[in-house]
């Protein structure tokens, strides 16, 4: 395996660890206390703190991409034959 086939089961098991955080602690415009922008929608979140989701991803996507890159170059999973 080189760099480029670790750096996308990289950005494959970021994007799957993404979207599996993304909606944790989302409060929408109806259920918080500040009533955001006029004219959003009333389920839109008011904070989605992206950026805390998206340094939480990366922290949780290393060590799994880590993990399946040892079992690749280990040989137990051998994709060649």
């Amino acid at each position: 395996m080189n760099i480029a086939g670790a750096f996308v089961i990289f950005v494959m098991v970021w994007w799957c660890v993404f979207f599996a955080i993304l909606p944790i602690g989302v409060k929408s415009r109806w259920e918080s206390e500040s009533d955001g922008v006029d004219g959003a929608d009333p389920g839109a979140p008011s904070d989605p703190d992206l950026k805390k989701k998206a340094l939480t991803t990366s922290i949780i996507a290393l060590p799994i991409t880590a993990a399946i890159v040892l079992i690749v170059l280990s040989g137990v999973l051998n994709f060649r034959d």
